[in-house]
């Protein structure tokens, strides 16, 4: 009775104490969006500006997740987790290697024979450019303009050295990523227990469980992702290797493997698909009919790995919809290229896992969520 007299008698001397509260929550509120706001923009920038160390470092943990289960196995028959990670990881290295030389020995015969798929694409150049030209004619024609006379600068083209040139960061950018990405896949998983614990002791006691729930969450989606579009991928590599060689198209397994993995890309890589197909067709085919046969096909196969091989093998834990998917391909395709088309759905999936376990952030895993 006396507490609840002496708090009536607080309400009753200071009636204005209520207004004040409610006008300093608003400020604090502000001041928390603000600093959630300015943390994001320090780590985009930091993604931006530190992108290859990023990248190099996302692509060794995918690779983790991909080994982790042979590991795991080799443990089964009693192999030290270290001997067992450096004979996956050299198993992996020498099918890559067995993979790129066979790569390199046909990219090489396709360079040979360059020439007579370059003949073709000039003629279909040619008669694009000179649609156009009669275009702009009818168009001067119809609305003649005095037009000043242009005076054109014809500059020495140095072509070997402007591709060099324009290719120096990018392979500088590889070859850091190849040196390093062995070594931390193979520490990652020698230590992975020690990571685990180590990063469990990074948490006060009291919130370790929902860390470690929100963790577990992570792997297991990630290890199901990359798993199954590994998986798929496969499966549309022999499957499109399958059709060109049935359609007698030259370079079927190299022409096979780039159309598989690109049209792995969602929603752009039914059209990426066809691209490497139809220039190799360029040569042998001289009517419509075979390109658009290899657009039904490859498209049937974007439809069926897009709506039932990917949602059973790889989308049973990343449920994200189709606006943050397409919000992600093009936020990290912009920031990384061709390497943040492959990482923007585990990178997306990750940050939904750990919005919905963070509190005040459970509306964002909400919205990225199907």
């Amino acid at each position: 009775m006396r507490l609840f007299a002496a708090v009536c008698g607080i309400f009753t001397e200071m009636p204005d104490t209520i207004p004040v509260v409610i006008r300093e929550e608003k400020p604090v509120r502000t001041a928390a969006v603000s600093a959630r706001i300015i943390a994001a923009g320090i780590v985009i920038a930091f993604c931006y500006l530190a992108s290859s160390v990023v990248m190099t470092l996302l692509v060794a943990i995918l690779l983790a997740y991909f080994l982790d289960p042979v590991v795991v196995w080799l443990e089964l028959f009693r192999l030290p987790r270290a001997l067992g990670s450096l004979v996956v990881l050299v198993l992996a290295i020498a099918l890559l290697f067995f993979l790129g030389s066979s790569l390199v020995s046909r990219v090489d015969q396709f360079g040979a024979d360059w020439p007579l798929y370059r003949a073709p694409l000039r003629a279909v150049t040619s008669g694009v450019e000179r649609r156009l030209n009669l275009l702009e004619s009818r168009v001067n024609e119809i609305s003649p303009q005095q037009r000043e006379p242009r005076t054109i600068t014809v500059t020495e083209l140095h072509p070997v050295r402007d591709a060099l040139l324009r290719r120096v960061g990018s392979l500088y950018t590889a070859l850091f990523a190849a040196t390093f990405v062995p070594f931390l896949v193979f520490f990652m998983l020698v230590g992975k227990r020690k990571i685990w614990h180590g990063t469990m002791e990074l948490f006060p006691m009291g919130r370790r469980t929902p860390v470690k729930i929100a963790l577990s969450e992570v792997s297991n989606m990630l290890r199901s992702y990359v798993v199954g579009t590994a998986l798929v991928g496969l499966i549309l590599v022999l499957a499109s290797w399958a059709f060109f060689w049935a359609m007698g198209l030259d370079f079927s397994f190299l022409t096979a493997l780039v159309s598989g993995l690109l049209n792995l890309v969602p929603y752009l890589g039914m059209v990426l698909a066809w691209i490497p197909p139809a220039l190799i067709g360029l040569k042998q085919f001289h009517s419509v009919g075979p390109f658009l046969l290899i657009c039904g096909v490859l498209g049937f196969f974007h439809l069926m790995a897009a709506n039932y091989l990917l949602p059973a093998f790889a989308g049973r834990r990343v449920h994200l919809n189709a606006v943050s998917v397409t919000v992600a391909l093009l936020f990290w395709g912009w920031m990384w290229g061709a390497l943040g088309l492959v990482l923007a759905i585990p990178i997306t999936g990750t940050i939904k896992v750990v919005c919905d376990h963070v509190q005040g952030w459970e509306p964002v895993g909400k919205w990225l969520g199907e």
